[in-house]
């Protein structure tokens, strides 16, 4: 049955999603609050995503399929474009969508409290190592800071006019483009609210390779856009500070107990907040598994900043080639 309630279009664009698709529709059609309408945004897909989706509209009239778009912020846009309802929920390819998310997610829009509303997001993992990468680099929504909380693409809402009085998605980014959205609509003077129960549950990257590649295009994007230069160089400040204290403790061998002391209180303190999530969950596993896990946290923290002091500096760089190519040819 159609729902009682009007005015919500649940969106989202894919691509090549054909492995995971279904889940998320399954999910969107087993929300307590059911959507006007579903308008998912095929953005070029070579395998039988478009498929499955037509296949589901057969069966419900709420879904849509649309074509259009580059990437994903290009995609998304054409999606909000084509959809008929002032509020619009948000959310991406590749996870599915607690029962209450789309309720949780649109209350405070109809309550006329907030202009944009994110939800949150919980790991989902199916190995090991999914399960140490999701308890490193995910807080747990205790530890969210609700006025400082910026909404990703995965689990948000907002009213349709404030998406086209800030311009839509920058189609220009690759990466980052659903904070700088958010950042656009807090300089608009528009009102933001943070919705924890409007869950979207993901599934972590399943390798280093598959993590390292995921940090650096979104340093890259960081890079591009100019987001977060402090905490950049701050990183970088850092490793260049452990290894000139590693470089010291090489050559004098008096300061190599102290530097030992200092670098293991470090580190200590680098992955307290990942050991304090991770427990609880590895606590039931046998002794090995656990130590397995707890090996993997400092690693990935190794990783991800490595990753990502990569490939901040090639979206920096990228950006200074594309100013330069177009002063090159403005004076031609």
């Amino acid at each position: 049955m159609p729902s009682t309630h009007t005015g919500v279009s649940l969106i989202c664009t894919v691509r090549d999603e054909a492995d995971n698709i279904a889940p998320l529709l399954d999910s969107m059609l087993a929300q307590c609050r059911l959507p006007d309408e579903i308008v998912i945004n095929d953005c070029g897909s070579r395998d039988a995503t478009a498929a499955i989706v037509r296949r589901y509209a057969e069966r419900d009239s709420r879904i849509r399929l649309v074509a259009g778009g580059h990437n994903i912020p290009s995609g998304r846009n054409h999606a909000i474009a084509s959809a008929t309802g002032p509020l619009i929920a948000c959310t991406d390819a590749g996870l599915t969508l607690d029962p209450h998310w789309l309720a949780q997610i649109v209350a405070p829009l109809e309550a006329g409290d907030a202009d944009l509303v994110g939800g949150f997001f919980r790991p989902a993992p199916q190995s090991l190592f999914e399960l140490a990468l999701g308890a490193t680099n995910y807080r747990d929504v205790s530890e969210i800071d609700p006025a400082r909380f910026l909404p990703f693409g995965k689990s948000m809402a907002f009213r349709k006019a404030v998406w086209a009085a800030v311009g839509g998605f920058p189609e220009w980014a690759s990466h980052c483009e659903d904070l700088l959205f958010d950042l656009a609509i807090e300089r608009a003077g528009y009102r933001r609210a943070f919705a924890p129960a409007a869950l979207v549950f993901f599934r972590p990257r399943s390798s280093f390779r598959a993590f390292a590649r995921q940090y650096f295009l979104y340093a890259r994007g960081d890079g591009m856009a100019g987001l977060w230069p402090r905490r950049h160089r701050l990183r970088y400040g850092v490793y260049g500070m452990l290894l000139a204290l590693l470089v010291l403790g090489k050559r004098s061998p008096a300061v190599r107990l102290p530097l030992a002391l200092l670098l293991l209180s470090g580190a200590a303190a680098y992955t307290h907040g990942p050991y304090r999530r991770i427990w609880p969950q590895i606590a039931p596993l046998p002794w090995g598994q656990r130590c397995f896990v707890l090996a993997l946290v400092p690693l990935i923290r190794l990783v991800g900043d490595c990753a990502k002091m990569v490939g901040y500096p090639v979206g920096v760089w990228s950006v200074g080639a594309l100013k330069r190519g177009s002063a090159e040819a403005w004076e031609r």
